[in-house]
């Protein structure tokens, strides 16, 4: 990484830690079931505090984008990788064939919903459209890893593409893990289905009604059916 970049990242982590709020760092990690550490930085401040730092390792190589990211995402305070996020969604690096390694590592790397959803379905979602060649076979690798966010990832990344949507691949992997108890699996089920029946609600109908669901994902695919 460049002095430059480096300079920047640590002016920007000095920034945060002026802003460390120890009452709010522990309410925020409560409500993460104690997964992460946290600044304790309200989102609306966050944002305020990140955009200078964000615009800055935008204009920066793919290369260089990913590296920051990268190490963005191995600090311990969860803000850290909500701004790696928005770094990520503002830059091109969904346009780089490589990327789906990096957008992959990112998943199954300090795992949680809050990151997983945005990368399955802001940052996987784009790249597929972008390289749909790539799509299959990381899909089939996910789906056989036994990784229930790589699984999640799977059922959501299609999750905004509404009429672009692949009826058959997203119906085919809601019955292929409908058998599944894990509870981010159940739901993401649920989701997919409830969102495409948005678009298609009688196409959702007609497969809930052909195929057996866990109940938590019939009542999340019929919520506004």
């Amino acid at each position: 990484m460049k002095k430059e970049t480096k300079v920047k990242l640590g002016q920007f982590f000095q920034l945060l830690n002026k802003h460390f709020d120890k009452q709010k760092a522990g309410e925020m990690k409560k409500y993460m079931k104690d997964h992460f550490e946290f600044y304790g930085i309200p989102k609306p401040k966050r944002t305020e505090l990140s955009k200078p730092f964000i615009i800055e390792i935008t204009k920066l190589e793919t290369n260089e984008i990913i590296q920051v990211s990268k190490n963005l995402w191995r600090m311990p305070q969860r803000e850290l990788q909500y701004v790696a996020l928005e770094i990520l969604m503002k830059s091109k690096v969904h346009t780089a064939e490589n990327s789906d390694k990096f957008f992959e590592w990112l998943v199954t790397t300090r795992s949680w919903w809050d990151t997983v959803d945005t990368l399955a379905t802001r940052l996987f979602g784009k790249y597929f459209l972008v390289f749909p060649e790539k799509r299959d076979k990381r899909l089939g690798n996910w789906c056989k890893s036994g990784n229930l966010w790589l699984i999640r990832s799977a059922i959501l990344f299609q999750l905004y593409y509404k009429n672009k949507t692949d009826e058959v691949l997203l119906f085919g992997l809601c019955k292929q893990h409908a058998g599944e108890k894990e509870f981010f699996i159940k739901k993401a089920i649920g989701w997919a289905l409830r969102q495409y029946a948005r678009t298609h609600p009688d196409a959702v109908r007609k497969f809930v009604k052909n195929n057996t669901l866990q109940p938590l994902s019939l009542r999340e695919a019929m919520k506004h059916l």
